[in-house]
């Protein structure tokens, strides 16, 4: 019996354009490694691998992929995917990687997906999504040791910021259609 082979490929998705339109400006890095929308499931990725490809490669490239393509891991907090495909075509699902600017159509968000490592086991695979997770802890705690304002503290006081003066403008609003109801 022969056994089929697999490759896995470890996957960023990044964000170029902040998601949800701020006053106050986002740090860059926060804002390109910003959480996938929850609305992205494992079944749109499959999609959109699948049309990449037949669209690069044609009917060869999704018969030769298709059979073997699978979602094996997706973190929607960390934008962090593991997509098992055949190993001998693995290089076609990474081009359609490659070229995918654009999350479906229900998010039509801007999107670059960036493949970290490929791996012949799920074991290695797994080990470099848990190695990037630690490693982005102990920048944030070196961070905080150096005494600087931690990049989290920052971005929560400009949400904070961004709540408020929208609360003020709700309120003034609010108050403006009152005395105009009164005036009536």
């Amino acid at each position: 019996m022969v056994r089929v082979k697999n490759r896995y490929l470890v996957v960023n998705f990044l964000y170029p354009e902040p998601t949800v339109k701020s006053k106050t400006q986002l740090p860059d890095l926060v804002q390109i490694h910003s959480p996938t929308p929850d609305a992205l499931k494992q079944g749109f990725i499959v999609r959109m691998i699948r049309d990449g490809v037949h669209e690069l490669f044609g009917d060869y490239g999704s018969g030769m992929v298709s059979a073997s393509l699978k979602v094996n891991y997706y973190s929607a907090s960390t934008s962090t995917a593991i997509i098992r495909c055949p190993r001998d075509h693995y290089e076609m699902v990474w081009a359609a990687l490659t070229y995918i600017t654009r999350l479906p159509i229900p998010l039509d968000i801007p999107v670059v997906v960036r493949v970290v490592r490929v791996s012949g086991t799920i074991k290695k695979a797994e080990e470099e999504v848990i190695r990037r997770s630690q490693q982005i802890i102990k920048r944030a705690r070196a961070w905080d040791a150096a005494g600087d304002l931690p990049m989290l503290q920052s971005v929560e006081k400009a949400v904070d910021r961004d709540r408020k003066s929208e609360g003020e403008v709700l309120a003034a609003v609010d108050e403006g259609s009152e005395s105009d109801g009164m005036s009536e």
